[in-house]
């Protein structure tokens, strides 16, 4: 039996080669192409993908990833357009075609009646002389190698590199069109990502009741006090203003006991951990489960705009709110 791993790997060099070969192609015909998007979704219209076979599978991924990330786009069947499907399409959008040969049938019999209908085709296709070249608008060359399927037939290169191509349009309008985290949020309501980029250190943080707070001049026994009545492993060490010094944990009393006895009757202030791990109470729940992953800390204080506590965030909290 032939070496199973030896054969993935030749399979995975070749697509990332042809992957590299796009990259490098890149030019202005992809420049242009992004150009048309934007002057597209400006007018209100939106970004039509069509596609057959291997390649329309990844017209629907290009499709759901620009729709997800701020470019209105939807993917149209060719064969399904001639049967009423065409409808989708309206004067402003913009119909992305693909197809590695530029021959295939089913797509070829859709474009001419997209065109009566005034829409401009824009063309992803291995072959700018084909017969979908001719009729775009504007053609976006990907050519590459070879196909890692060993008879050089089944689509595998192309088609990833056509995927990796359609990341690439959707970064780019993200980026240029000036989409932001919470725009991303508003489009996925639903789900763990959702919440992470929706949801603020407000929306997470325990407070009032729930929140244990002391200046530094309280003892360590009155601090485990407020703690037990908060129902939380931290208290925040505040000054008169109410603005962060530090933080004392049941872990930071367990060990200042080992070391000290008669620590409850001296004042928190001396067990204290400064300059504590400490968000703004607006900051995104993505940025602050990023901190905790990163600062390994369990416990993250919330801050207004003053530097004032007002909250604390436990990771324990989290998985409650479906956040990891």
């Amino acid at each position: 039996m032939q070496d199973v791993i030896q054969i993935a790997h030749e399979v995975i060099n070749t697509e990332i080669h042809g992957i590299t070969q796009v990259r490098d192609s890149l030019g202005k015909e992809f420049t242009a192409m992004v150009e048309k998007c934007i002057a597209t979704l400006d007018a209100g219209g939106k970004l039509v993908l069509t596609g057959i076979g291997k390649s329309g599978y990844i017209g629907k991924k290009m499709a759901a990833t620009l729709a997800s990330t701020g470019s209105p786009s939807i993917f149209m069947h060719p064969v399904e357009a001639l049967h009423g499907d065409l409808g989708m399409l309206q004067k402003h959008d913009l119909l992305i075609a693909l197809s590695y040969s530029g021959e295939t049938d089913e797509l070829l019999t859709t474009m001419k009646p997209a065109k009566r209908l005034g829409v401009e085709i824009v063309s992803i296709t291995g072959n700018a002389n084909s017969t979908l070249g001719k009729l775009s608008e504007l053609v976006v060359p990907m050519t590459v190698e070879r196909e890692a399927c060993p008879f050089n037939l089944a689509p595998t290169t192309t088609t990833t590199a056509l995927l990796a191509l359609g990341d690439a349009l959707a970064i780019v309008l993200l980026k240029v069109r000036g989409f932001t985290k919470s725009d991303y949020g508003r489009l996925h309501p639903g789900g763990a990502i959702g919440r992470a980029v929706t949801m603020r250190a407000m929306d997470i943080m325990r407070s009032k009741e729930r929140f244990a707070s002391a200046t530094v001049d309280v003892p360590v026994r009155e601090v485990l006090c407020r703690m037990g009545q908060a129902r939380c492993g931290a208290t925040v060490i505040v000054d008169d203003g109410n603005k962060v010094l530090g933080i004392f944990t049941d872990g930071d009393f367990r060990r200042a006991a080992e070391r000290d006895i008669t620590v409850l009757s001296k004042p928190i202030g001396d067990f204290m951990t400064p300059n504590p791990v400490t968000v703004r109470d607006e900051e995104l729940a993505v940025s602050v489960l990023k901190l905790v992953e990163e600062r390994k800390v369990n416990s993250v204080i919330v801050a207004d705009s003053q530097g004032r506590a007002v909250g604390l965030i436990d990771v324990q909290d989290l998985p409650g709110l479906k956040l990891m």
